[in-house]
């Protein structure tokens, strides 16, 4: 899916990726001797990219049911959206073991926390596979000359 020729999915991903990247880095101040507001600010912020999360999802989800069965392309956008179910799924989890006390999280809250932030590198690796070796997203002829997505005219290979 599209909007204004770039791939909706790809738009959205670096809302949930960047806020729960924050919330672990908030985690970190906090546990190194910062403010119990730092984990207030990390659990608003959890809640914020398993939202943005679950929007993105559902556009990967309509574009990998775009992709051709029995293509390594269609293993890797599996492998990448299963992984990516899971990572929010960690922070969920994360995110209500917070919930009756915002500023003082239990320590298994930090674990999920940060095993998913670690997976989170891995589907994201992914999902840049996707992109930028298996050309999925990308717009047919694509090259540096080609013409702005809103022109209306399409890419070609080698103008």
């Amino acid at each position: 899916m599209k909007l204004l020729g770039h791939p909706i999915h790809q738009m959205l991903i670096v809302f949930p990726l960047g806020l729960l990247a924050t919330a672990v880095i908030f985690d970190l101040i906090y546990l190194l001797g910062g403010a119990a507001t730092w984990e207030t600010a990390s659990w608003y912020m959890i809640a914020a990219g398993v939202i943005g999360g679950l929007t993105a999802a559902v556009f990967g989800l309509v574009d990998w049911l775009g992709v051709d069965r029995g293509t390594r392309a269609r293993r890797i956008g599996a492998l990448h959206g299963i992984g990516n179910v899971i990572v929010v799924g960690l922070f969920v989890v994360s995110w209500l073991l917070r919930r009756p006390d915002s500023q003082h999280p239990p320590a298994v809250a930090f674990v999920f926390s940060y095993i998913g932030a670690g997976l989170a590198l891995v589907t994201g690796w992914l999902g840049g596979e996707l992109v930028d070796r298996l050309g999925i997203g990308v717009d047919d002829g694509a090259n540096p000359n080609a013409p702005s997505s809103l022109s209306g005219r399409p890419a070609r290979s080698g103008t």
